[in-house]
């Protein structure tokens, strides 16, 4: 039999302590913590370095200046 493949884009499911840093409650709204991805879209979140943020799904980064 050939081994099953890991689908690359298929998301993580996360528990409720990390979904919880990721956005907070603003006067009624709902406003997220951290940048998301301009190509991934909505929902994928980058990570943020010492000098550069990136996306772990597509590899976007953007290096911050000096």
């Amino acid at each position: 039999m050939a081994d099953k493949k890991k689908d690359k884009g298929a998301k993580v499911p996360r528990n409720v302590d990390t979904v919880k840093k990721l956005y907070r409650m603003e006067g009624g709204r709902l406003v997220r913590q951290k940048r998301e991805c301009p190509k991934c879209g909505a929902g994928v979140f980058m990570a943020q370095h010492e000098d550069r943020v990136s996306c772990g799904r597509c590899g976007y980064t953007e290096f911050k200046k000096a």
